[in-house]
């Protein structure tokens, strides 16, 4: 540790720190543009000029290491000096048009030009002019003219996102942040360049001239999307979310959130939205008031159950559910007297769970592995604030593997990580691919591998199997398309047998928001029910089939064979926010988004994160652990009373928490080969996740919406006519 004098205090900081390190640590505030704690220095702006003894000039305090005995002055004349002095030549060329400006009231340079800046301006020549530029559908650069070029935005690209899609072109007054080739921005984390650019110069496309930022309420929240349990803060204007932007939390997504989870809300507010119940009569579809339709619903199913038995009744849940709503929809299917309740409609195989899957290890663990073990995933694109810290522990030298297929990972450079090793096989291959990694360790440890290769491991699994031999935090995660594939457990076991000889953790990424969760409350059969892939078959025989928060076209394995099979049952109830399952649902009944209920989502660490709603339900929209509720009770079903989340919440393992010995990854399975071919697993795009990004307008316009071959659903006005 070095000790230097800062401003009379004496404070300690570790050796290679620099003076704005040591000013953080004593809560000493050095105004600064281009500083940022996640990125690179880049000493641009010149704004944290401070006094530093024996030096001849002023330094900046983000690019001055300190040395043993160091004095600095942050506040004495010369520093101020230099600070004004700076400020002046930041303002030359800026256009006065706070006014407009989407970032007035929340920008830096506003702010530090109130303590810095002077009240007239000496500088009379033209001002400079920079033409807007387009770069895609989520980032405004409209008013280039602003930028102050800390080439923050630049350093995210290429630290954090990985992808260098911005860059500074020419010099001097003539100097530019642009794309270059007339490129669009297309990172799946690029609507964080917004929340670092310090002036107005990059804003919000979709928030574009909406709301002003004193005229917004500011709630917390949680990200339903990827199992990243992203933690938010939703903007809101007259009862309506107008905008969301990340909440710090360090060891969840740091202060960073994924594009889906930025711009998503523009669904919720959107013509899509269903907020009357409506019932299905001869063809048509009927808005009615809730209590007929819940009777209606009631009735039917108490009907179908006395005329073909519990077990012709079916429920399809949603992981992007909240924990209360899952278990409410698990207890009503049970009291009906069915266990055929599943929330895993994209799987292929369906082996008894030993314990709750999960991440294995703890999500900020991911920024500090050596070695990690990627298998059957498309890791940028299903999870990208899981990519992002793979993608920072792999700069600091972590070596990363990888086997998938070439759908999932074109090239290398795909991902935007350096991959030591790749072994880009179809999904067929998977288990013999890993096989031959479990046999290089066994070869090395003098083990024998659960599962023998039908070849010797060639020169990539040898590669593999030294990398997770070597260095001591390791990690091998399982993707969405390993826990979706017909062999899943097998590459469950295999990871485990290598984990176990190598002193890595194994876990799965996990899909949705909260699918450790439906785990958790058991949304799944547990005593011979019908898992989803049985009741989406032709030979299912459901007769009612209830729809939590899922559109089985696109959220299932079955795919557009879903709407023949469940369109064949009497009955089909579809719980959702939306428009949604027209062509075969019987009822809808319109349920909360996230923003608009109170629950808990449990992420891919086991992490249990609850939330309350941010703005008031819309129409006759209600929460969907109320509908559950009320319609348990027109059944007749006991244990029903709840008259809060929270109560919902105590019935959920140790009241309302993870237990310590949920959370296993343990699998008594074997590892077997395959015989005979293996369908490639399914797994969604980016933005075809689930029911709320698919409505997006501003994701779905985004060339990774553009690319997806997965077809996005049909307008509900369209469905409707």
């Amino acid at each position: 540790m070095i000790e230097i004098e800062l401003d009379g205090k004496k404070v300690e900081v570790t050796e290679g720190s620099m003076v704005m390190h040591a000013a953080e640590k004593a809560g000493t505030y050095i105004p600064h543009f281009c500083y940022h704690k996640k990125l690179s220095i880049a000493a641009n702006c010149r704004m944290c000029l401070v006094d530093v003894e024996k030096a001849p000039k002023p330094m900046p305090a983000c690019a001055t290491p300190v040395t043993q005995g160091m004095i600095v002055r942050t506040k004495s004349d010369k520093a101020i000096k230099a600070q004004q002095s700076v400020m002046e030549f930041l303002l030359i060329n800026h256009p006065l048009d706070c006014p407009i400006c989407d970032q007035g009231g929340e920008c830096q340079l506003q702010d530090l030009a109130v303590g810095y800046g002077g009240s007239s301006s000496r500088y009379e020549e033209e001002k400079r002019v920079v033409f807007h530029k387009d770069v895609g559908p989520l980032i405004s650069m409209e008013e280039m003219s602003r930028c102050i070029h800390c080439t923050r935005c630049v350093r995210f690209g290429q630290e954090v996102a990985g992808v260098m899609e911005l860059g500074m072109s020419h010099r001097g007054e003539h100097s530019e942040i642009e794309t270059f080739l007339g490129d669009s921005v297309d990172s799946e984390l690029s609507g964080n360049m917004i929340d670092i650019c310090p002036v107005g110069a990059l804003t919000s496309k979709p928030f574009r001239y909406s709301a002003r930022t004193w005229e917004l309420s500011r709630r917390k929240s949680v990200s339903p999307h990827d199992s990243t349990g992203a933690n938010l803060i939703v903007q809101v204007k007259n009862n309506r979310v107008m905008r969301v932007v990340p909440l710090e939390n360090e060891d969840v997504n740091e202060c960073w959130i994924a594009d889906r989870d930025r711009f998503s809300y523009e669904a919720l507010n959107g013509t899509e939205r269903l907020t009357q119940p409506m019932l299905k009569q001869g063809g048509q579809w009927q808005q009615v008031d809730w209590q007929t339709a819940l009777e209606y619903v009631a009735n039917g199913l108490k009907q179908i159950k006395t005329d073909h038995g519990a077990q012709s009744i079916g429920t399809l849940v949603s992981p992007h559910s909240t924990l209360e709503e899952l278990q409410l929809a698990a207890m009503l299917t049970r009291e009906l007297g069915s266990d055929n309740i599943d929330y895993r409609l994209r799987n292929a195989e369906f082996s008894a769970f030993e314990g709750v899957r999960w991440l294995g290890t703890s999500i900020a663990s991911l920024t500090q592995v050596q070695r990690a073990l990627v298998v059957g995933s498309n890791l940028r694109k299903e999870h990208p604030l899981f990519a992002q810290r793979i993608r920072q522990a792999v700069r600091k030298g972590a070596a990363l593997s990888v086997i998938t297929s070439s759908s999932l990972m074109a090239d290398r450079g795909a991902w935007a990580i350096d991959v030591a090793q790749a072994s880009i096989v179809e999904a067929d291959q998977w288990v013999e691919a890993l096989a031959a990694v479990a046999a290089a360790i066994g070869q090395t440890n003098g083990a024998t591998a659960p599962l023998a290769p039908k070849n010797a491991p060639d020169a990539t699994a040898q590669a593999i199997a030294a990398s997770l031999l070597s260095g001591e935090r390791k990690a091998i995660l399982l993707g969405n398309a390993a826990a979706h594939h017909a062999q899943a457990s097998s590459l469950l076991a295999l990871a485990n047998w290598i984990g176990a000889q190598t002193g890595a953790t194994v876990g799965y990424l996990t899909e949705a928001g909260n699918t450790v969760g439906a785990q958790l409350v058991g949304a799944f059969p547990q005593n011979g029910g019908l898992d989803a892939g049985r009741m989406l078959a032709a030979s299912s025989g459901l007769k009612a089939v209830l729809l939590l928060n899922t559109e089985p076209v696109f959220d299932s394995a079955a795919g557009a064979a879903a709407a023949d099979v469940i369109g064949n049952a009497q009955m089909v109830v579809t719980l959702s926010p939306f428009k949604a399952n027209l062509e075969f649902s019987d009822v809808l009944l319109p349920i909360a988004p996230f923003t608009e209920t109170p629950g808990t989502f449990v992420n891919a660490e086991g992490r249990l994160q609850g939330f309350h709603a941010v703005v008031k339900p819309q129409g006759e929209t209600r929460p969907a652990w109320k509908v559950l509720r009320v319609l348990a009770n027109l059944l007749g079903l006991p244990g029903f009373a709840f008259e809060s989340t929270a109560e919902v919440l105590a019935t959920v393992g140790d009241k309302g928490t993870v237990p310590a010995n949920a959370l296993s990854n343990a699998t008594s399975a074997k590892a077997v080969a395959a015989s005979g071919a293996v369908a490639a697993p399914v797994v969604a795009s980016i933005y075809q996740l689930d029911s709320i990004v698919r409505r997006a307008p501003s994701l779905q316009l985004t060339a990774d919406a553009r690319n997806s071959a997965q077809a996005a659903p049909a307008r509900a006005e369209e469905a409707l006519a």
